[in-house]
């Protein structure tokens, strides 16, 4: 495997295949969450798991085939003499299942996917330089998919990726004119009905499209590397916040951030969440890490390493969407775990499959067995409360108590909480309800 500098092989097998008839395809990969790997594990390790990358590669081609690296974690692949576009689909699938197995370096386990797009000459482009553009255009397409699959390329993916090109830069100056937010969402102790904490989300609030969620941003970011830098300010502004919080009635509320794999597997990631902690004058235990299975499950040990660290400074940690990934029980046991989070999808489909309801049932039982505390996110009837309520489960959130606030209205919500619950639980009181 070589470097594509010299592409006189490539324009050969365009000229080619216009005296044949036959096409080329122009395979474009980058694999996914690479940049992970080089910043936990390390620059060494890095390199090892490319050149088994590359290894792999030219093992599942053809001898007439060329691949090559391109700089990074990009590899191109150039198929000639193809008959049929779909062949390149079938070359494409061979070398996703060809990186699949994982790779043992040095004691860690890593799993490589990548991302591949696809264009083919003369279909999609007549020069070596739109061919290679397109074919990394659909390699986008392809990521925005969900990654570990390809994409051909298609007329309307260059606008897409100028899209994309130009969402990345508007983060970039959203960062530096903060023009990020967080509103937080409230979460509810079930047999009191207390309010007892709240999750942090950002809210990205654009100069001229107004508030944008962050399901619009957030995949961009993760894509393009910046991740890491709106996770920290995530934790940093969270942390302020709750240093303004401890002179209100609102002093001691527990605030839950999300991390991000790229977030949580940086080698200084638990001295920043220290020294954010120390800066505000905050205690450890207002903050709460909400992690997701996918995030702990990889690098079990040193995620087990982490985690103690975090745990022994005091602060609450969650595993976020609890059934959508995958748990080892054994390892399961072993992480300082304050809370299960039961995944909103399962919390909306308890009353019309009973298949989830058992699985909600399951949770709670597991937790409860592991003594975690258990929190049911995306309640939204008062059915669903009545039945985690019968079934143990002993935190919700969701749009039946409220939708995420600004701080203010959510001091303003939370006092409403504390005097409503107070009243309901006067036996003195007339009888009033709540969800």
């Amino acid at each position: 495997v070589g470097e594509l500098r010299d592409r006189e092989t490539f324009e050969l097998a365009l000229k080619a295949a216009e005296r044949s008839a036959c096409q080329v395809a122009c395979m474009f990969i980058d694999l996914d969450r690479f940049k992970a790997v080089n910043d936990s594990l390390g620059h060494d390790i890095g390199d090892e798991l490319l050149r088994t990358v590359a290894s792999r590669l030219r093992a599942a081609v053809r001898d007439e085939d060329t691949v090559a690296r391109m700089g990074g974690d990009e590899f191109v692949i150039v198929l000639p003499n193809l008959r049929h576009s779909e062949d390149a689909a079938k070359v494409a699938q061979k070398l996703l299942d060809a990186l699949m197995p994982g790779v043992t370096l040095e004691g860690h386990e890593v799993i490589v996917t990548a991302s591949l797009g696809i264009s083919v000459f003369p279909d999609d482009a007549s020069d070596v330089h739109d061919l290679l553009r397109n074919a990394d255009a659909a390699m986008y397409e392809a990521k925005s998919a969900g990654r570990n699959t390809f994409y051909f390329y298609t007329s309307d993916m260059n606008q897409r990726a100028l899209e994309a090109l130009s969402m990345e830069n508007a983060l970039r100056r959203a960062l530096a004119r903060r023009e990020f937010e967080l509103h937080y969402q409230p979460k509810i102790d079930i047999a009191s009905g207390a309010a007892i904490g709240a999750e942090a989300l950002i809210r990205w609030r654009h100069p001229e499209k107004g508030l944008i969620s962050p399901g619009v941003f957030i995949p961009i970011a993760e894509e393009r590397g910046l991740i890491t830098a709106i996770g920290h300010w995530v934790i940093e502004e969270a942390a302020r916040q709750l240093a303004l919080w401890s002179r209100t009635p609102l002093r001691s509320l527990p605030v839950a951030v999300n991390l991000s794999s790229i977030q949580f597997h940086q080698k200084d990631f638990v001295e920043h969440i220290a020294r954010v902690i120390e800066t505000n004058d905050v205690s450890a235990s207002w903050l709460e890490l909400e992690l997701t299975e996918s995030i702990i499950m990889r690098d079990a040990e040193g995620t087990i390493r982490v985690l103690t660290r975090l745990h022994d400074m005091g602060l609450l940690l969650s595993i976020d969407d609890f059934g959508t990934g995958y748990s080892s029980l054994s390892y399961l046991r072993r992480f300082p775990i304050d809370k299960i989070k039961i995944d909103q999808s399962f919390v909306r489909e308890m009353f019309d499959d009973d298949d989830t309801a058992r699985i909600v049932s399951g949770i709670i039982g597991l937790a409860k067995s592991l003594k975690h505390k258990v929190v049911a996110e995306g309640v939204e009837t008062a059915q669903q409360l009545e039945l985690l309520r019968a079934q143990g489960c002993d935190e919700a959130q969701g749009y039946l108590f409220s939708p995420a606030l600004a701080p203010a209205a959510l001091e303003t919500w939370v006092q409403q909480r504390t005097l409503t619950t107070a009243i309901t639980r006067d036996p003195r009181a007339a009888k009033t309800t709540f969800p």
